[in-house]
Order: C-alpha cells, then structure tokens, then sequence
C-alpha cells in the first residue's frame, strides 16, 4: 500500500486543490509552507500557507455541531494570549465526523464569529480524512510525530517556526490544557 505522502504528491500532481490547478510538474510537498488553500474569512483567493513562515502554527480541523465544539472559545484565547509572540491557529472544517459541519463557508464563518468571536484564519471545507483526504492533511498525518488517519473534529498539529511538525494532539486534549500550551510556548522560544 501506498504510503500517505505518495498519496498526497500523487493528488497534489493530478488533481486541483482548494486553490486551484497544480501543474503536472508540481514538486511533492516538503513542509506546509507548499500549500496554498482559500480562507472562508478572508479574501476568497488562494493564500500561500508560506505567508505563515516564522510563526508557529496551530492546525485543527473545526466542526460546528461537535461535542468539542466549544473547543473554539480556547482556541481564540491562545490565538489572543500569543498571537502578539507569532503564533497563528488555522482551522479547517471538515464534515468528516459524524456529518457535523453540514453548513456552507458563509455558515460557517458566521456561526464561528457570533457564538465564539474567531478572528484566527479559517479556510474552505475540505476533508481531513479517508480517500479523499486534502493534499494538506495528508502532508500533516504523514509527517506527524505519529503517523495515522485524524481520528475526530479539533485534532490538533502543531508547527514550529520552521515548518516542522512538532506535535500532534487528540481531539480531547483541549487549547488550554498544560500538555498544549507548554509545547507552543516551547516552540514560539525555538528559533527558526
């Protein structure tokens, strides 16, 4: 069986991702900065994941009708406690699990903004799991510190200041737990 990352390079080289056409001579990804996808509350073009380059980013694949949902409230506090030191949150809906994010981006994006004031960058649907997985995710659970399929909403990656996945968090680790913050404050004291 292929492994994810072949899998990935051969989606990122055949098909178009959120952003649009990749040409057949496209390089297999080495980082998240080779991605591009389109944010849902920003402007609706393709943004290059490279413009986060120096910053350490949180990645999470979001839901709005989850059990972790309320997950969103402690992802916007670390966005406003250390997003001064250059620390970035980027969320991903995804309507993988249990059918729980059903809404269109303008849903999601005003669901998000009303019950829970999200400034940090969310982008377009897409799916985080199985066959028809996003380039992106597929790049992430491949290259995680463990390796394996996202296994529910608001599983966390998180990437240091050079790009490089430093950790991986289960869906029940939440934003404010020690086990978390202390590896972002860790990674936002590493230089790049």
């Amino acid at each position: 069986m292929k492994n994810l990352s072949t899998i990935a390079a051969l989606i990122l080289t055949l098909t178009c991702t959120a952003s649009g056409s990749v040409s057949a001579s496209a390089p297999s990804p080495k980082s998240v900065y080779d991605f591009q996808i389109t944010r849902i509350n920003g402007p609706k073009k393709p943004e290059k994941l490279a413009d986060y380059k120096g910053k350490v980013a949180l990645f999470v694949n979001v839901a709005s009708q989850c059990g972790f949902t309320p997950q969103y409230k402690g992802l916007e506090a670390l966005y406003e406690k250390y997003g001064k030191d250059g620390f970035v949150i980027l969320g991903f809906p995804s309507n993988d699990f249990g059918a729980q994010e059903p809404g269109s981006a303008e849903e999601i994006k005003s669901f998000c903004e009303r019950n829970y004031k999200v400034t940090f960058p969310l982008f377009e649907k897409a799916p985080v799991s199985g066959n028809r997985i996003q380039p992106l995710y597929a790049f992430l659970v491949e290259n995680a510190p463990w390796k394996g399929a996202v296994g529910w909403n608001f599983e966390k990656f998180l990437v240091g200041r050079d790009g490089k996945i430093v950790g991986r968090y289960r869906s029940k680790v939440k934003p404010e737990d020690a086990e978390l913050t202390t590896a972002i404050e860790t990674a936002l004291k590493a230089k790049p």
